[in-house]
């Protein structure tokens, strides 16, 4: 029985959601809590993995529970219970706790064919900036980065939207072995809120290593004026990482959601991913 789990984090004190021994992620969070309800270890697929410091509000992950695990959450409700997968993320939020950093918002069995990441056919992400403007919130600084100085938000809107389209953005990845740094950047616009705090909406087919935050970080040097809007998409193709701009924090980072196809494609989208990944990686 395959499980889509809806998925929402303050990535604080995270070391990002990806399991690595020794130290707290959510994906082992979540691992080791539907583990106690099932009885033995599970391993989840999620849509986008963060990095450390990074929240989400609409991560999407998937989990295959074997008969016996599937079992025991009959079990629990009763094999005539009307929705038993609707069960785990009830039971997942009560091992975690009241006031749990990590939570699940919903657990629904996948529909035939869904895959958390290969079927996805984009992410958006929102980033949150507060200049002199908006001033300092101390209730948001866990997911606000705040900066000096009076930045420009229609220069960085207006460079944003420079680097929309299909490109190689790897002057905006960190790189990785055997990964493509080629991307479909499929919006990219900047706004400030009520409350003058400058908001960047970014959603792309896929993102590669701390692509939002770079792309982020350029677009406050042109908000500062350190460079013109045009500089960003001679950076881009020159396709190497550069100084003339920082990464900025993780802090201000949050997913918030991913979208998937209509049901009747989930399979061949993921199928069509697949395909094109090892095509990229050979």
């Amino acid at each position: 029985m395959r499980i889509r789990l809806d998925i929402a984090y303050d990535g604080t004190h995270f070391r990002g959601w990806a399991t690595q021994p020794t130290l707290r992620t959510v994906q082992g969070t979540l691992e080791a809590a539907l583990a106690r309800i099932v009885g033995s270890d599970v391993r989840f697929v999620v849509a986008g993995r963060t990095d450390a410091g990074v929240h989400a509000s609409g991560q999407v992950a998937h989990v295959d529970l074997d008969e016996r695990q599937w079992s025991r959450i009959e079990a629990r409700h009763g094999r005539a219970a009307q929705d038993p997968a609707g069960s785990i993320a009830g039971r997942m939020r009560g091992v975690l706790g009241a006031y749990s950093d990590v939570t699940v918002t919903r657990s629904t069995a996948a529909p035939e064919g869904f895959d958390a990441r290969f079927s996805a056919v984009w992410r958006r992400y929102r980033y949150r900036l507060a200049d002199g403007l908006a001033g300092y919130d101390p209730l948001r600084r866990a997911d606000t980065t705040s900066i000096r100085g009076r930045l420009d938000e229609r220069a960085m809107d207006e460079a944003a939207r420079t680097l929309i389209g299909l490109h190689d953005f790897a002057a905006y990845c960190k790189p990785r072995e055997e990964a493509t740094t080629i991307r479909t950047l499929l919006d990219y616009r900047w706004e400030r809120d009520a409350d003058g705090v400058l908001v960047a909406e970014v959603k792309a087919d896929a993102f590669c290593h701390s692509m939002v935050r770079a792309l982020v970080g350029a677009c406050a040097a042109v908000g500062e004026g350190r460079l013109d809007v045009s500089d960003l998409v001679v950076l881009r193709d020159a396709l190497t990482r550069t100084s003339e701009f920082k990464v900025l924090a993780a802090r201000g980072l949050t997913l918030t959601e991913v979208g998937y196809p209509a049901d009747e494609l989930l399979a061949a989208r993921a199928e069509q991913t697949r395909a094109r990944r090892d095509r990229e990686s050979d």
